[in-house]
């Protein structure tokens, strides 16, 4: 369960909007409004905002969207229910409002037109409202037992316009390519048959690795920008176990072999054993002591 939150001026937009016909509209239910038609509704409205015509945006016009795999259990009363329930946890009490549901999507989901201007005349707040609106939507939905997505999985990628709709396909492949690959090399193959490049970021004219770009159709995204989880670090901490490992290698975009047949220095140091890299990592340290031995001897 999602909501998206619109102030609003005018009630006859917002009530036209949600008796369209061809949303084929039905009322579930309403509260201070007379619901004979649609003129009666808007006059409803517009006879209690005069209790306070100084107020701009009298209208909260609030849409509760529902997974599309909670329709079975989503009946009128039910969604009216969640609402009047989302309406309360929202401090939105003491007002009018018509509650109608749409059956334009394949989702179910419900249109809210809520007076600002309560039945005393003053006006309901809306501070810090998409937050306490997210909080609430929460709650709700583990509340009712509900379809509850995370991140990503609630984007609907075909709505989705350039470069987004491309970020999101890096994402779904990185998501399928990840549990395939045991090192940098093969991620890459995985990616290659998605038309996806993957190329390193280096830290000024050094060859210590930065971060990672994934790169398609002529877009380019680091991976903290697909996703948080597709950073270097978090990444590279899958495949190694460590937190993070910095590379003295030289620079090989495609790490793969060159056309000399000749395998680069990083990719040999990608697909090295956990063995290998934690005894790199041992002797670096064990270089470190000899130093600061070293110099503390000729301080002496």
């Amino acid at each position: 369960m999602i909501a998206k939150i619109v102030l609003g001026s005018s009630f006859s937009r917002v009530v036209d909007y949600m008796l369209d016909k061809e949303k084929s509209a039905e009322i579930v239910d309403s509260n201070g409004v007379r619901t004979r038609d649609k003129d009666s509704i808007i006059d409803s409205f517009l006879t209690q905002q005069e209790m306070n015509p100084k107020i701009k945006c009298p209208v909260y016009h609030i849409s509760l969207d529902f997974s599309s795999q909670d329709k079975d259990k989503l009946s009128n009363e039910r969604m009216a229910e969640i609402a009047r329930e989302y309406m309360k946890k929202m401090n939105i009490t003491n007002t009018q409002y018509v509650i109608i549901r749409h059956y334009d999507k394949e989702h179910p989901h419900i249109h809210l037109c809520i007076n600002r201007i309560n039945n005393e005349g003053k006006l309901i707040s809306d501070k810090n409202d998409r937050y306490r609106s997210e909080k609430t939507c929460k709650e709700l939905t583990l509340k009712n037992d509900l379809y509850y997505a995370k991140g990503k999985e609630r984007v609907k990628t075909h709505r989705l316009k350039e470069p987004d709709r491309t970020k999101y396909q890096i994402y779904d492949a990185l998501k399928q390519a990840m549990p395939k690959s045991s090192n940098w090399s093969d991620l890459q193959s995985e990616l290659t048959r998605k038309d996806i490049e993957l190329s390193f970021k280096y830290k000024g004219k050094t060859n210590e690795i930065q971060g990672v770009v994934f790169s398609k159709n002529g877009f380019s995204f680091s991976g903290s920008k697909v996703d948080r989880s597709f950073s270097y670090s978090k990444i590279n901490q899958v495949f190694t176990g460590e937190e993070k490992i910095s590379y003295s290698a030289e620079r090989d975009s495609n790490f793969m072999e060159r056309s000399t047949g000749k395998t680069s220095p990083l990719q040999t140091i990608i697909e090295a054993p956990l063995g290998i890299l934690g005894a790199m990592g041992a002797s670096a340290g064990s270089s470190d002591n000899e130093d600061r031995k070293r110099k503390r001897n000729r301080s002496y």
